[in-house]
């Protein structure tokens, strides 16, 4: 989303060590976790399982340190780290699996949609007050919404987008805002859009996945949304995505299958790639940063730690659709660091967490995990090796609350240790996207007992709403952390609570002399659309796109052919929707697009035919692997393929393991490896790549 100033409506989203904690979990963490003998201050631990009463599904760090967590139905409850108990807190009233929900710049929690059976959704909306446990009702959204994404915008308001109606009517198109100061939704009527389930939205700017585009909204006003780039892997279902700095994002494996796809009808498996993107440059675009090492993963979560690094939790490495047990599950955690743009194997899980897990950064700067369909009512907590680099830097006093740009004090014993201080707000988290999580990284400096820190001045950067404010040392050693307010003025104002309008007593009405009803004029038929493209998205899926010709149709119908004569329909869109996405198509096939549009009139002619084909490449063959002297290995291939976008190159230690060393360019047939170590064995081999997916592989080399 494009820059505004706080307040304006308008808006664009796009060794053994010991961890120092408190007591009542001291015990659960002096596990020692080691990988490849390595120790805690270079992989972190994790500690022993913990057993709660419910599936955490849904789970949210309150401004009361609590963190409250929901499964299916109507169960809501509160995990307290300081004693490690769960208690029940008050319940909606409502089915609230499946929803969005993020926090308003007040610390209550809006929910957004619900669960009434498997792709119908509730159009209801609530409030809970983490101050008093209590749960407000709201005026219902226009339609239902399952698996939507709430993002708290910069002037205290709540978008909501997506999520499916139900299975005639299909996605939500329409996104809402919920306007916190008048108690209303106002409806972005100009920005119709079929997104994905949750799809991952963040604010200035923002972006939506994890299809392949990336766009900007505008919320002021009905909407508009605007082509950015699109990611270079194509479809990513159920990656995970977080906005690691400002305007930067990082979006991490995922599958280029259909969301609820079996490994009968796909059998690609995750991809192990992740991407980048600065929205602050002026012509964004996506680049690949290091691949994951312990290889690919879906279904899992990435969480921001307390210094701006990354870790990737849990996720399934086969290609079983998410209800199905995973029989390769992701255990080994990854932690990226944005200063190299890599990867570094953590700690191994103990419990499978796929399919409806979570993970959020608590307050003492470790990490929860818990729930998942196959993790059931468990949790674990990960303590990242920045918890073992000696002792903690401590805060002894903070503000509560800050406005935009203000001066403050933060009381510590260790102000010259200092090297960083960091802001991330608070998580709400599931299905592996975390609504709430940011950072930002305020200037400070040393005085007197302590820091003179200056609170971020923009919005679009840092949402009104409650941040956990952490200290690091010069070695990396974050401090517990303190819970403050960043908002616009230094006294919270309450949101007004929507009152009732009674509803007037009847006037009769006098019987009137009937008037005959004059006949109807006819509804004129819509133009024809034109201009319609095809292109590949992934192995599974195509990527449709038109001109809308007409100024009255009521919507687009989408038909379907695999001989190019016999059509059938496979959607229809809402009106002055020009793009869709066909998923769950078979690889090696050929289709052919029409789109018509339609009113109460009737139908428009058809558009022209768009025809694509999924055709997987031709393996290249032939490669070669030449040593020299210092250990780094030449690859060499012959290409065979005429329609790739990449050779991805894959490197072995064993023969049977092969993890992604890089991606070169289409039409390369060379790469150095120069990372090879001498007088280490290693084992090659090479395929094509483009939106399709990955060829054959190539013959194997080895280097012994």
């Amino acid at each position: 989303m494009t820059a505004f100033p706080l307040g304006s409506p308008r808006c664009r989203l796009f060794a053994f060590h010991v961890k120092q904690i408190s007591a009542p979990l001291l015990g659960l963490l002096l596990t020692l976790s080691l990988v490849d003998g390595q120790d805690t201050a270079t992989v972190g631990e994790w500690s022993p399982v913990l057993t709660w009463p419910y599936e955490a599904i849904h789970a949210h760090v309150l401004p009361t340190g609590k963190v409250m967590f929901w499964t299916r139905g109507d169960h809501s409850e509160l995990w307290h780290p300081a004693t490690n108990t769960v208690t029940s807190t008050a319940a909606s009233g409502a089915n609230i699996f499946c929803s969005g929900h993020a926090f308003l710049p007040d610390g209550r929690l809006l929910v957004a949609g619900g669960h009434v059976s498997n792709w119908v959704g509730l159009p209801s909306a609530y409030i809970y007050s983490p101050f008093n446990g209590t749960w407000t009702r709201l005026p219902d959204m226009n339609n239902g919404r399952w698996y939507p994404t709430n993002t708290t915008l910069p002037n205290g308001d709540v978008l909501v987008v997506s999520g499916w109606v139900n299975t005639s009517q299909g996605v939500n198109v329409e996104p809402q805002v919920w306007q916190t100061a008048a108690a209303s939704w106002r409806d972005l009527t100009s920005a119709h859009l079929a997104l994905p389930f949750y799809p991952f939205m963040f604010v200035a700017p923002n972006y939506a996945g994890p299809s392949q585009a990336t766009r900007y909204l505008n919320v002021s006003g009905t909407g508009t949304w605007n082509l950015v780039a699109n990611n270079n892997f194509g479809t990513r279902n159920w990656s995970s995505a977080v906005m690691y700095d400002d305007g930067k994002v990082l979006l991490t494996g995922g599958s280029p299958c259909a969301p609820y796809s079996s490994s009968t009808t796909c059998t690609e498996l995750p991809t192990a790639t992740v991407e980048t993107i600065n929205l602050n440059s002026s012509t964004p675009a996506w680049k690949y940063t290091g691949s994951m090492v312990t290889g690919g993963r879906k279904l899992h979560n990435a969480t921001l730690l307390a210094d701006g690094k990354v870790l990737v939790t849990g996720g399934s490495r086969g290609s079983e659709d998410p209800n199905t047990q995973p029989k390769n599950p992701a255990y080994e955690s990854e932690l990226w660091d944005p200063a190299i743009g890599t990867w570094t194997q953590m700690a191994s899980l103990t419990t499978i967490r796929t399919y409806h897990s979570i993970a959020l950064l608590l307050p003492d700067a470790s990490v929860l995990s818990a729930g998942g369909d196959f993790g059931g009512a468990s949790a674990e907590i990960y303590s990242p090796p920045y918890l073992f680099k000696g002792a903690r830097p401590t805060i002894t006093s903070a503000p509560t609350n800050v406005t935009y740009g203000q001066s403050f004090f933060v009381g510590t014993p260790d102000p010259a240790s200092i090297a960083n201080v960091t802001l991330i707000a608070l998580s709400s988290v599931t299905h592996g996207f975390n609504m709430g999580q940011r950072i930002n990284r305020p200037a400070f400096s040393q005085a007197s007992g302590g820091l003179n820190v200056t609170a971020p001045s923009n919005a679009n950067t840092t949402p009104p709403g409650y941040y956990m404010l952490f200290i690091l040392n010069s070695n990396g050693v974050p401090s517990v952390a303190k819970i403050m307010r960043i908002s616009g003025t230094a006294t919270p104002t309450p949101t007004p609570t929507p009152t009732p309008t009674p509803t007037p007593t009847p006037t009769p009405t006098p019987t009137a002399t009937p008037t005959p009803t004059p006949s109807p004029t006819p509804t004129a038929t819509p133009a024809a659309p034109t201009n319609l493209s095809a292109a590949v998205a992934s192995a599974s899926a195509v990527n449709l796109s038109w001109t809308d010709n007409s100024g009255n149709e009521a919507g687009f119908r989408i038909d379907r052919s695999a001989n190019g004569a016999t059509f059938a329909k496979v959607a229809t869109v809402g009106a002055n929707i020009t793009a869709y996405s066909d998923s769950g198509l078979a690889t090696s096939m050929t289709y052919s697009y029409r789109v018509s549009a339609f009113n109460a009139g009737g139908s428009s002619a058809n558009s022209n035919t768009a025809t694509v084909a999924l055709i997987v490449l031709s393996a290249p063959t032939n490669l070669t692997a030449d040593v020299a002297k210092h250990g780094h290995v030449t690859l060499k291939w012959k290409d065979n393929a005429d329609n790739e976008t990449a050779f991805q190159v894959e490197r072995s230690t064993n023969g049977t393991v092969f993890a992604v060393i890089a991606s070169t360019a289409a039409n390369t047939t060379m790469y150095t490896d120069t990372n090879a170590r001498h007088k280490q064995s290693y084992y090659y081999r090479v395929a094509a790549k483009n939106k399709v997916g990955l060829s054959s592989y190539s013959n194997v080399v080895t280097t012994r």
